[in-house]
């Protein structure tokens, strides 16, 4: 090899460790960086992890547990995983009623003697609403604790009602509406440790017609009732006032109004938004929400994780589920010897199983109800 080409490559040797030299110093800088910042994060006061971990969604919690051992535990320590509703199913017989926990997808079975010869009417708050035709006895009954709270006699035939919050807290009500002609209801309000009911009429400017299809929800102080044809009405306990909304039922297509459509709605509300639910047996089901602004429904194409559970009688919303329960709707009817609940998923747009929708006209109206589970519902199993 010549000298000119032997002092080339020398040269070239030099450059290449030069550079690599450099990177490595700017390498083990960048690392004693990370290493840093990592550390001041991780150092952070485990009260004051506490506090921010706890005020993030499930979702964001599990990103955050992920950041180091730390940050995991405390994200552990404080992740809240909520409690589905439970389907509890009335039998039309004897005192044994099943309860399908559609998180575990798992039946149980709970003696309730005391139920015997009653009807539920609706739910909240883990408390039933109950009625006994034979006597008109109305009253309370929380299937968790056993306790029974009696309500003054009354004839309830087959009109809506509904409570605004458990009858243990002060200022629950109870609300019952029945249309006397299309323009003229009648309206029955009771409360826990009252002697009887007070009735008043109210004329409507719009028509309004009841029955047990229609649905009702408590919100932000008011009883909001959807009625046969999609009005939605609204009383106010305090003021003692009833209106019937200017607003335009929701606008489906015609296949959804085909026969028995009145009994495929669904209302419920969330945060303060109501939200209707439209069915049809061969057809996806439609999500509509009260725009208050503006006093208009508008289409709902995702429910932003929220789950909604959907029955005749009584229907709820849960966040922080598991995460294949989220975004979807749950309904009253369970498939394959008691193993899966019929739900609609709007983030895969179809129902669960697969073709597994239900003709909601074929089923009684009484057969089952949402309830919502005690936070120690293990202890009951």
């Amino acid at each position: 090899m010549s000298g000119k080409r032997r002092r080339k490559l020398n040269l070239l040797s030099d450059r290449v460790t030069g550079f690599t030299d450099n990177q490595g110093i700017a390498t083990e800088v960048q690392n004693e960086k990370w290493e840093l910042e990592l550390q001041t994060w991780s150092e952070l006061p485990t009260e004051l992890l506490e506090l921010v971990l706890s005020r993030l969604t499930l979702e964001d919690n599990v990103r955050a547990s992920v950041v180091c051992k730390k940050w995991n535990s405390v994200a552990i320590s404080v992740r809240v995983v909520n409690q589905s509703p439970l389907l509890m199913y009335f039998p039309k017989s004897g005192n044994l009623y099943e309860i399908y926990d559609p998180s575990q997808r798992k039946m149980y079975s709970l003696e309730l003697p005391e139920l015997s010869g009653s009807r539920v009417c609706y739910t909240k708050d883990g408390w039933l609403l109950l009625y006994k035709p034979r006597s008109h006895r109305v009253f309370f009954f929380n299937p968790f604790t056993q306790e029974v709270i009696k309500l003054p006699r009354f004839e309830l035939t087959y009109q809506i009602v509904a409570f605004s919050c458990a009858p243990t807290y002060p200022g629950c009500v109870l609300f019952t509406v029945k249309h006397v002609n299309p323009i003229v209801v009648a309206i029955s309000t009771c409360y826990p440790g009252a002697t009887e009911w007070t009735t008043v009429n109210y004329r409507n400017r719009l028509p309004f017609v009841s029955s047990i299809w229609n649905k009702v929800v408590f919100c932000k102080g008011l009883f909001y009732c959807l009625s046969l044809t999609g009005w939605l009405g609204v009383f106010d306990p305090l003021e003692r006032t009833w209106n019937v909304l200017a607003v335009p039922p929701p606008r489906c297509p015609e296949n959804f109004f085909a026969k028995n459509w009145w009994k495929g709605k669904f209302m419920t509300e969330h945060k303060g938004e109501i939200l209707v639910i439209y069915t049809c047996s061969s057809e996806n089901p439609m999500i509509f929400r009260l725009d208050q602004k503006s006093m208009v429904w508008r289409e709902v194409r995702t429910l932003n994780g929220v789950t909604l559970f959907v029955s005749f009688l009584s229907s709820h919303s849960r966040t922080d589920l598991p995460g294949i329960m989220r975004n979807s709707v749950y309904f009253s009817k369970v498939r394959f010897y008691g193993k899966r609940c019929i739900s609609f998923s709007l983030d895969n747009c179809r129902y669960y199983p697969r073709k597994q929708c239900h003709d909601w006209g074929e089923q009684d109206a009484f057969e089952n109800i949402w309830i919502e589970p005690p936070e120690d519902f293990s202890s009951f199993i």
